[in-house]
């Protein structure tokens, strides 16, 4: 039996254990999953010494108020979240990108997150969950991964199997900022739009509708009009690529998206923007800029050299 271990008190909203995700399964049906923002995935666990790697706890909107139960711990909170850290009745009012030390019976409360839909929490060490294709990512769709597959619960023990001896406290200065447009390249059936469609999906102000996950976001806003056939034969699809059924409404695949579709796809956000694009809650506005392959591959190198420069302040 762990002497280490959290108490979950409440759960939150979609509590979940991420990591990297799972590679090379698409042809039998499993998604990547993984952390939905990758960069604040990354640099949670490099502020608690931490392979890059790891494990963390992922959580939406309203996150898990823990007890902790064991020898002293570091914990970090990534994303725009607020939280406050009890010890012997005494409150602190948490900062994401900053250390704090947990020792026996304190207790960790995550509120929310600020305008924003996910945040991370990793500890300095690891864990006790299973793995499966390589991966802890839990896909409540399918039930893989860590946990069953499933969400965490209210008054569930999660084992921690390793402390790190190395207990420093870091902070990052970094502030999570939005983006004005989603850059997207043209889909493999971009051209089965009309000429007023393509120029709507461009031009034209989309919402972030209630109906959005892990899986998928839809979109609500002005129809986009297909000439050709609204329903195609399934192929493969890949995590940002963006659907548009027979109601003209868009629906951008996420990381827990199905492998297969039948919606004629007119257009892939940019790998660069996806980040700041699952951060985006339900009522916000989206406006897409089309970009070439070429400038894609350049904004992702870019935005992959900020991410390390960050990760190297650590």
């Amino acid at each position: 039996m762990s002497k280490n271990y959290f108490q979950i008190i409440r759960s939150g909203i979609n509590t979940t254990f991420q990591d990297l995700g799972r590679k090379n399964l698409c042809h039998i049906g499993i998604p990547f999953s993984g952390a939905m923002d990758n960069r604040n995935y990354l640099l949670a666990n490099k502020l608690v010494g931490n392979a890059l790697d790891f494990p963390v706890i992922e959580f939406a909107y309203q996150g898990p108020l823990l007890k902790y139960f064991g020898d002293k711990i570091n914990i970090v909170i990534t994303g725009d979240v607020k939280f406050k850290v009890k010890k012997n009745n005494n409150e602190i009012d948490g900062n994401c990108y900053e250390c704090f030390n947990l020792e026996n019976e304190d207790e960790l409360n995550i509120f929310s997150t600020n305008k924003s839909v996910y945040g991370y929490l990793a500890i300095s060490g690891e864990f006790d969950i299973k793995r499966q294709w390589e991966s802890c990512s839990v896909n409540t769709k399918a039930n893989i991964g860590a946990n069953n597959g499933k969400k965490l619960e209210n008054n569930q023990k999660i084992n921690i199997s390793r402390i790190n001896k190395n207990l420093n406290k870091k902070k990052l200065n970094y502030i999570n900022t939005k983006i004005e447009n989603i850059r997207i390249i043209k889909g493999t059936n971009f051209d089965y739009f009309s000429e007023q469609g393509k120029k709507i999906f461009l031009e034209k102000e989309f919402i972030v509708s209630k109906l959005s996950d892990r899986m998928g976001m839809r979109l609500e806003g002005p129809k986009i009009e297909n000439t050709v056939d609204t329903n195609i034969k399934s192929e493969g699809l890949i995590k940002g690529v963006i659907q548009v059924p027979a109601d003209g409404n868009p629906i951008i695949m996420l990381s827990d998206h199905g492998t297969i579709g039948g919606y004629p796809k007119i257009g892939v956000v940019i790998s660069a923007d996806y980040d700041k694009l699952v951060q985006l809650s339900p009522g916000s506005k989206i406006k897409f800029k089309e970009v070439e392959l070429s400038s894609a591959e350049n904004l992702f190198k870019l935005y992959d050299l900020e991410t390390q420069n960050l990760i190297s302040q650590i």
